[in-house]
This record gives structure tokens, sequence and C-alpha cells, in this order.
């Protein structure tokens, strides 16, 4: 369910997180579910499909969205710019940014950008899950994007593991060494909270990682 509280703003749950005030009921959880795909499909993949486009770096208006779903889905004629910011807002693996009126998804791209994100403060370890098979082949050639136009990495081993689960059941989890790749021209940029990206990662930044990430932070992961 998505709230808001007239003072700590934006949430998602039954009352505020922080004064444990009902507040204003925006929409329920199957609105929500099914809101936030739209928008990440909208602002990853197929703008096209509602008559959409986004600018370079990813953006679209708010209004044009909000119009743009409401002729593709009636059932939302109560849909205001400001349950889209509601959400973008509340997203715990921060996949999107609210701009003025403007929203952009700041990962997961299958469109082509040129996202201006944020390259300072990055770790000196990043985190990739492969299966057991591929690892081999990646330690040795490297990574590069596959079906994403950026290469996805974790901030942590345990969130490396959970995205890995989407395609093994065990993944094999490799450390970067992005302080490394850094110094030899390897452009990172941080996405969500806990997702960073690259264009490539050479072989030479790469080994496996001693710790499987097998508890903590798993809820964190980069999402498909």
């Amino acid at each position: 369910m998505l709230k808001e509280c007239a003072q700590h703003g934006y949430f998602r749950g039954e009352v505020c997180p922080t004064c444990g005030q009902a507040g204003r009921f925006l929409m329920n959880d199957r609105e929500l579910d099914h809101l936030g795909r739209v928008m990440t499909g909208i602002l990853r993949h197929f703008p096209d499909r509602y008559g959409l486009a986004i600018d370079p770096q990813g953006w679209i208006d708010l209004p044009e969205i909000v119009r743009a779903i409401g002729r593709r889905h009636p059932a939302y004629h109560w849909l205001r710019p400001h349950h889209l910011v509601a959400i973008a807002e509340t997203d715990a693996k921060g996949r999107y940014e609210v701009r003025g009126e403007k929203v952009r998804a700041t990962y997961g791209h299958t469109l082509e950008v040129d996202l201006d994100l944020p390259t300072d403060n990055i770790p000196d370890y990043l985190y990739f899950p492969v299966t057991a098979e591929e690892s081999a082949i990646v330690l040795e050639v490297g990574l590069k994007p596959s079906d994403r136009r950026k290469v996805h990495l974790s901030k942590t081993p345990a969130a490396a593991r959970a995205a890995g689960k989407v395609r093994t059941p065990e993944p094999t989890i490799l450390e970067i060494d992005a302080a490394r790749a850094r110094e030899v021209g390897i452009v990172i940029m941080q996405a969500g909270k806990t997702v960073y990206l690259a264009d490539q990662i050479p072989p030479e930044v790469l080994r496996r990682s001693a710790d499987d990430g097998s508890a903590g932070e798993a809820d964190e992961a980069p999402d498909a």
C-alpha cells in the first residue's frame, strides 16, 4: 500500500514508519505493483508503446507519462504526477530518479541512453554473479553487457548472489577491483542504492570472491 504522511512524505505500508500515523491513501498493493511495472517498462524498454520518447539522458516529463498511462489503461483515470513521484521516492532499490517534473530509470535500460550518474564515492570492490560454467571464460575475457546496455554490478556479495539466483540456484560471485578498474580508465557510475554500472570490466580486475554472499542484504539485489 502506498500512502502519504503530512509530516514525513510518501511511504509504503499501513502506517508512517517515522511517526506511526495512518497517512493519506494513494494506491493499493495491486495498483502499486502494476504501475511500477508500467513505469519500469516505459523508462527502460518501450516508451514507444505508450507514444512516448525519452531524451538522451533517459528523462520523460511526468505529466506526459500520466496522460499516456491514462490513455492505455483507463482504469487509472485518477492518476496524477504525484502518484508516480511517490512510487519513485519509495522504491527500495532506487530504480528511479525525479528532477522537477521529469523522471527516469537509473539502470536496467535496453534503450540507448547517456546516463549522467555520479562517478564519485565508488566502493573499492564490487561484485557480479555468474554461473559456475561461465566463471572461467568471464575471468579470461572480462564482463560485457548482454541483454542490457551496461554491466550491472552489486555493492555487496549478498546482493550479487540474490541477483544471480534469478538465473542459477548457486551463482559464483566474482569480485571486481573497482579502484584498479578506475585507474585504468573504466568509468563506474552509481545507479540504484546498491547498483553500479560500467560499459565493460576487463579481466585483469576480476577474481572469484572469497565471500559467497549467502547472508544479508539479499533484498537489495539489482532487479531483472
